[in-house]
């Protein structure tokens, strides 16, 4: 079962969430504060973790940190107050991977927690099969007919991207977001460039081909006989 740690020291909004998510069948774990949040972190593995930014003893920027430092990309959502730019870009480059502003719908908050969960089930699952390539998340390497290769980390998310949804189109905006993040300074080419060298890694026939969309973007599809 996905295991939720919500952190908020207002008490209705603690069991609003909860609420909400445990009835969509996750096992939701409640803290009245950072401090206890961060007691919790230990207590087995977590899937998600949802944040207020202004609690006690230890605020949600401080926690965000230290989860990042010892707890490696567990999703985090951030809920809070603050809905001004400048804070999102600071929760953005502390290492959160999304953010809700208060007053929230509760169903808006479940959509982007079922996203979040599927986004991190892309990069944290065991392996996927595309074509006659399995590809190991936690290994960073291809798999094809026996021989392993090992992989850049960008290019190895970039074709787990691609292909977790064969067929789907993704736009350059979005595979920098998921890939480079939010504050990468580069441009669309770096997709292009790392575009052509999975082109060269991994041919026709492996199965699966990365089509261009002109003017739009990338995607995979599985070669059928």
């Amino acid at each position: 079962m996905v295991r939720i740690l919500i952190a908020d020291d207002d008490a209705s909004i603690l069991e609003l969430i909860h609420m909400y998510l445990t009835r969509e069948g996750y096992s939701v774990h409640r803290a009245r504060d950072g401090r206890e949040a961060f007691d919790m972190l230990s207590d087995g593995k977590w899937d998600l973790i949802i944040l207020d930014v202004m609690m006690p003893h230890m605020d949600g920027w401080e926690l965000c940190m230290d989860i990042r430092r010892y707890y490696g990309d567990v999703p985090i959502l951030l809920v809070t107050a603050k809905g001004e730019a400048e804070d999102k870009i600071k929760g953005f480059r502390l290492g959160t991977d999304d953010y809700l502003a208060k007053p929230f719908v509760p169903e808006e908050l479940v959509m982007r927690v079922k996203a979040l969960l599927r986004r991190y089930r892309i990069f944290a699952g065991e392996s996927l099969t595309i074509g006659n390539v399995r590809l190991d998340a936690s290994t960073k390497e291809a798999d094809v007919g026996g021989t392993l290769q090992s992989m850049p980390a960008k290019e190895f998310e970039l074709i787990y991207t691609l292909a977790g949804f064969p067929g789907q189109i993704f736009t350059r905006d979005q595979l920098i977001e998921k890939i480079w993040g939010h504050d990468y300074d580069g441009d669309e080419r770096t997709v292009d460039v790392h575009i052509k060298r999975l082109r060269d890694r991994f041919s026709e026939e492996n199965g699966f081909v990365i089509q261009t969309i002109r003017g739009i973007g990338y995607r995979i599809e599985v070669k059928t006989d």
